[in-house]
């Protein structure tokens, strides 16, 4: 039975969220002031052998959306089937742009998880740092150096960062500059940061676009949900083009104080994991495509620190895997998609977010073999229903704003990467402009 302080401070906290936290935002857990500034899905690996290190330091430079005062890191072991043994954890604010994973002086800083410096993460769970105090500016980047005491093979990864990494011997977690012995272009055993109070804006930084723009920690935090277009595919490497990142840009210079969660993962599908037929060359690299939309939703969605709203572009993987790198049998129809979109709609209500829907992009003749005549009739009709039904809170029209308008079931050639399916970085770019702002700042929307 509950005692009455007890019950009084139910009562109290019920009086507070309703007073302070009016409408569909409401239960979106933004009590504590702990807002994602950036993020990436982890996934698995595909059978074979993993990539192993062994008293190396891995250093992942990560583009932060809101800055702040103080930060956390999330780290990740979701899909190692043994402990991950940590030898040290910093954090410090990137010098440069690009390739560049060097340190701003005195900017560097020791994390730890619940005060230890050395950690083991259990088989299967994420750890979350402890608060560290660092003057974060909004649109910075970071560098996070982890470093690998023992024999640890990588079992959890994002497996497409369209950023170069580095790994370097030894424990040089604290060193302002590094020498890599090797670059990767995936985020390891990394998944999250968020950040807490303030606007950080007293440090300085280089690189960055909008680094210096004004605004608090975050008002809360937008995750885009969606697949390889969402993470950034085809895109300049290291260039933070990605059109997640460049509506972060957009709200900083609109002072919208919302953190960006991009949880995209190239490759994903809304309603089936990855499946590949026994004996294709999809065995190779399908388990970077990670569960399903509807399986990762409360993981990716719904535990992203302070969200208020999310972004889901879902459903183009779904028409084309089938037949090319999964079994036939997983042919799915309109009705399918509409179904799994509807059940996305329906989780996120229940965790007090706004949704927007976004609709699917044109990709005849890509050269992956996704397009035939029924997989555009397909589209078709799940844009209609995003378009039309009111189910979504708001539409968001990627699929207006990058086609051709001689084909409209084309990518503008001035917006195509070449593949007919991706858009390159001036497509991304109109992708961003596309997002109606306004969905975002207070308000009903």
């Amino acid at each position: 039975m509950s005692t009455r302080r007890e019950m009084l401070a139910l009562a109290s906290g019920a009086a507070l969220t309703a007073a302070a936290l009016p409408g569909p935002a409401a239960a979106a857990g933004r009590a504590d002031g702990w807002v994602a500034t950036w993020a990436a899905a982890p996934t698995t690996v595909p059978p074979g052998d993993p990539l192993i290190l062994n008293g190396q330091t891995v250093r992942q430079v990560v583009r932060t959306s809101v800055g702040g005062e103080r930060l956390r890191i999330r780290l990740t072991n979701e899909f190692g089937a043994t402990p991950l043994r940590i030898g040290e954890v910093r954090v410090a604010i990137r010098a440069g742009d690009g390739a560049s994973t060097d340190a701003v002086p005195g900017t560097d800083r020791r994390v730890t998880f619940g005060g230890r410096e050395a950690v083991t993460v259990p088989a299967g769970a994420p750890l979350v740092s402890d608060p560290v105090r660092l003057g974060l500016p909004p649109g910075a980047d970071l560098v996070i150096s982890v470093f690998l005491p023992e024999r640890t093979p990588v079992t959890t990864l994002a497996a497409f960062a369209f950023q170069d990494n580095a790994i370097a011997a030894g424990n040089v977690t604290g060193a302002a500059r590094i020498t890599p012995t090797s670059t990767i272009g995936q985020y390891l055993f990394l998944s999250g940061v968020s950040v807490w109070g303030g606007d950080g804006t007293g440090v300085t930084v280089q690189g960055g676009d909008d680094a210096g723009v004004g605004g608090r920690g975050g008002d809360g935090a937008v995750v885009t949900l969606g697949d390889s277009i969402t993470n950034g595919a085809n895109t300049v490497t290291s260039a933070n083009h990605r059109w997640p990142d460049l509506l972060a840009a957009r709200f900083r210079s609109a002072r919208i104080r919302l953190g960006v969660a991009n949880v995209g993962i190239s490759g994903n599908r809304l309603l089936h994991d990855p499946n590949p037929p026994a004996g294709s060359g999809a065995e190779a690299f399908a388990a970077f495509f990670g569960h399903s939309g509807l399986r990762r939703f409360d993981r990716d969605v719904v535990a992203q620190p302070g969200v208020t709203h999310l972004v889901v572009l879902l459903g183009v993987n779904d028409l084309g895997h089938p037949g090319t790198v999964a079994p036939p049998g997983e042919v799915v129809t309109a009705d399918d998609l509409i179904w799994g979109h509807r059940q996305l709609v329906a989780r996120a209500r229940l965790a007090g977010l706004r949704v927007y829907g976004a609709t699917i992009l044109p990709f005849k003749d890509d050269t992956l073999g996704f397009y035939t005549v029924e997989n555009e009739r397909k589209r078709a009709a799940l844009n209609a229903w995003i378009r039309t039904s009111g189910e979504y809170d708001a539409v968001i029209d990627f699929d207006a704003a990058v086609r051709d308008p001689a084909d409209p079931l084309r990518l503008a050639a001035r917006y195509d990467s070449g593949d007919h399916l991706h858009p390159n970085d001036a497509g991304m770019a109109a992708m961003a402009a596309a997002v109606p702002i306004r969905l975002f700042r207070p308000g009903p929307g």
